[in-house]
């Protein structure tokens, strides 16, 4: 996705340019070289660092729309995998300095180390208006040539984002586990998707010992551990090339082990149920999305990171699947699409957003709990 290369110097030009032609003048920021993905915007205004590690952004090329980006610098604590997965990093105004307590590196280093291309100095409003009227595209960003019309073809060139099955290049190749803190209540086999780091550690904060799995396990994979649950995580790509994890779900479901799904898992837990998913216009990015409970009218401020969504109705209507009803359960009030799944007559549920939210926000901590629950009236 990248040509590796030196770290910035100061001042060098660099050109964004999109599927459309549309072309952003900026400097290079970070490593030198080409990268391409596709363009898409996160409207947190914190939470940098966890964006960059987090493996739902592989293959993308992520909009910062918060100004300054930087500030804090970067720390091994935040990191929510192992590496940065961004396939690049578009900032307006990077910070010169880091200022924090925490911080042990500076973001440009950062970025320049993992060999990721950036640009700064980019109208970003300009950007990200562009992208909502128009929607995710395919982008280039070069700092070897910045001469717009070599790089487009080069842009039309790389792969899109539908039809993409990316789970498994960023999933775990080994099983690996999470001790539960404090005594185990539960054992959960977790379906790694593209899983961050701070989702089994809140599993493990409830007393879940949790099993983490490639990819493409099978259900007798995940059986064999004799679960008390299995949770399916966040990830990357388009939801209708994961049927190795929809039959995976299937399995499970059919054995009664309750389930629980949170952003990519949403979809494939929506697919195994009998739903469709499709790719949104522009998608949702960011740790300020409002959503609904239809339950509870209750409103949440959550954190998104998903451009597929479970097609199903948002009106909370039950709807009979092969695994008994199904209802809506939330609802995204921006844009009404299905944010939740709850099962009427099997023990499963899911969100598309995600609960343990590091950075933040915290108000959808309690899905864990009610996992937990659900859980234990099944023990």
């Amino acid at each position: 996705m990248f040509e590796r290369g030196s770290m910035t110097t100061p001042g060098r030009p660099a050109v964004l340019v999109l599927e459309d032609g549309r072309a952003f003048a900026g400097e290079a920021y970070g490593a030198i070289g080409e990268t391409f993905g596709e363009a898409v915007f996160a409207t947190g205004m914190t939470g940098y660092q966890e964006t960059l590690t987090d493996p739902s952004y592989h293959r993308q090329v992520v909009v910062m729309t918060a100004p300054h980006i930087g500030n804090t610098g970067v720390n091994e604590r935040d990191q929510e995998s192992s590496k940065i997965h961004v396939a690049g990093y578009v900032v307006r105004d990077p910070s010169r300095v880091a200022s924090s307590w925490r911080a042990t590196g500076e973001l440009a280093a950062a970025l320049a180390e993992a060999g990721v291309v950036g640009i700064s100095g980019v109208d970003t409003r300009a950007l990200t208006r562009h992208l909502r009227e128009r929607g995710a595209m395919r982008c280039g960003i070069s700092s070897l040539d910045p001469d717009p019309a070599a790089l487009l073809p080069k842009v039309l060139a790389s792969p899109r984002m539908e039809g993409a099955d990316l789970a498994p290049e960023v999933s775990t190749t080994e099983p690996y586990v999470v001790p539960a803190v404090g005594g185990r209540r539960f054992r959960v086999a977790a379906l790694d998707l593209g899983i961050k780091r701070a989702t089994p550690e809140s599993m493990a904060a409830r007393g879940c010992e949790v099993h983490v799995l490639p990819a493409r396990s099978t259900a007798e994979d995940l059986l064999a551990l004799e679960p008390d649950g299995v949770f399916l995580s966040n990830g990357p790509g388009d939801p209708a090339t994961a049927d190795y994890a929809v039959e995976a779900v299937t399995g499970v479901l059919r054995a009664g082990v309750p389930v629980f799904g949170i952003c990519f898992g949403n979809q494939v837990l929506g697919r195994a149920l009998g739903f469709s998913t499709y790719k949104l216009v522009y998608g949702h990015r960011g740790v300020n999305q409002p959503v609904a409970d239809l339950a509870t009218g209750r409103i949440a401020v959550t954190s998104h990171n998903h451009g597929f969504a479970v097609d199903a109705p948002v009106d909370g209507t039950p709807v009979d699947t092969p695994f008994g009803r199904v209802a809506v359960s939330h609802v995204a009030l921006n844009d009404s699409v299905v944010e939740g799944l709850t099962c009427l007559e099997v023990p499963a549920f899911s969100v598309q957003y995600h609960p343990e939210a590091a950075p933040g926000p915290h108000d959808a901590h309690g899905l864990f709990d009610r996992f937990s629950d659900l859980m234990a009236g099944v023990k």
